[in-house]
């Protein structure tokens, strides 16, 4: 694979360094340590910015209106949105804009009427509705809401766990099981609205973020239109699992670049902070503390930017997805913990981002599959049907 950029690349990722540098950061010096939001009139100043940039809505294919920007390129920008306080969940503020349910490319043209297209006019919010109670490492086993038909109609019971925004979206993709007897061929995926009778957001559940949470839903009696299944009938698993293999890719790019936002300050800060007489630079700990984490920054970046180029030219990447996933989360939480030690009480403190990224970066190990579930598909690649 070819690391080498290309001028377009560089001058691309320049632009959103410097952009990231000169509009972000100081915005967040004005803002709550948790905040999630700009303010609406930094928000949509911003917005116009990217797109005199050409950058807005990255994930948004050509034909939709986005820009004709390859996945490499795309995962080399989501590396630089990510660095700074709010980078890794919220990166850059939601200002470049997103696809927001990328399932939705592939819809009907009645359904890319009624969701797609006002979701990419900012009209409309969805939400991604596929783990439920009964666990979610395993989601094509773990699903229990039934969905049975009725005439032109199926009848939806059951309910997810771990939803972000359901409790704010108009509409929802969920998962539910039509046929008992085919496993992960008997799940299909239906487009539901949230004022669908029978629809509620049960309860909120806070996590590990301060800000940030996720919901929990239920479903009674839920009448849903044929018209509104996503794909084709039991074969759902399908659209989800495609989903959450090529969101391995951007969510290990945001790990890695607050990875080296985090190193970046750690390297600013220990030559100007003295012990006992001397800098911290000089302390062979610290020393060894710095190489580590560009050992981890450098590994995860190149895992991520293989599967990108894998599945940029249409390769599978199911292996490498899982690897640069595991591997990014893993070491980028390393990274933000060694830095925290670097930086001793100043490190925990909520004057620096360290603890909001040191928060994030455990959920992110959980999240887009657990480490452990990541292991599982990368020896399930290499052992195949030997594995049992």
């Amino acid at each position: 694979m070819n690391l080498q950029l290309t001028e377009e690349q560089e001058l691309v990722i320049a632009m959103v360094r410097r952009f990231v540098r000169e509009e972000i950061l100081p915005l967040e010096l004005a803002l709550d340590p948790d905040a999630e939001e700009l303010a609406p009139e930094d928000n949509a100043r911003l917005i116009e910015k990217t797109k005199a940039m050409g950058l807005y809505g990255l994930d948004i294919p050509p034909e939709f209106g986005g820009p004709d920007i390859d996945l490499v390129t795309r995962t080399l920008i989501a590396v630089e949105m990510a660095q700074h306080r709010g980078g890794l969940y919220v990166p850059c503020y939601g200002t470049f804009g997103g696809a927001g349910l990328a399932q939705l490319f592939e819809a009907t043209e009645e359904q890319k009427e009624r969701y797609l297209f006002p979701t990419l006019r900012g009209e409309k919010k969805g939400f991604f509705g596929l783990s439920e109670p009964s666990g979610g490492s395993d989601p094509a086993r773990a699903i229990q809401t039934k969905a049975v038909q009725d005439g032109d109609d199926w009848i939806i019971n059951g309910g997810k766990l771990w939803i972000s925004g359901a409790d704010k979206a108009q509409y929802g993709l969920v998962f539910a099981r039509t046929a008992n007897d085919k496993g992960r061929d008997g799940v299909t995926c239906f487009i539901v609205d949230t004022d669908t009778p029978g629809f509620s957001v049960r309860r909120v559940v806070h996590t590990l973020r301060s800000a940030r949470y996720a919901t929990e839903l239920s479903f009674e009696d839920m009448r849903v239109p044929a018209s509104n299944i996503l794909g084709q009938l039991n074969k759902g698993f399908a659209i989800a699992n495609d989903r959450l293999t090529k969101q391995r890719i951007p969510y290990a790019a945001g790990c890695i670049g607050v990875a080296i936002k985090a190193q970046e300050m750690a390297l600013e800060y220990v030559p100007q902070r003295e012990t006992f007489g001397a800098p911290l630079s000089s302390r062979q700990s610290i020393q060894w503390m710095l190489v580590d984490n560009e050992i981890d920054i450098k590994q995860s970046l190149w895992l991520t930017l293989e599967a990108a180029a894998k599945a940029q030219r249409g390769e599978s990447f199911r292996k490498e997805a899982a690897m640069a996933k595991l591997v990014a989360t893993e070491a980028g939480g390393r990274v933000v913990d060694r830095c925290m030690q670097m930086f001793g009480g100043l490190g925990v403190a909520k004057d620096l981002p360290f603890e909001r990224w040191f928060r994030e970066m455990r959920i992110r190990r959980i999240g887009e599959g657990p480490s452990e579930v990541q292991r599982h598909v990368i020896a399930r690649e290499l052992l195949g049907s030997s594995l049992r």
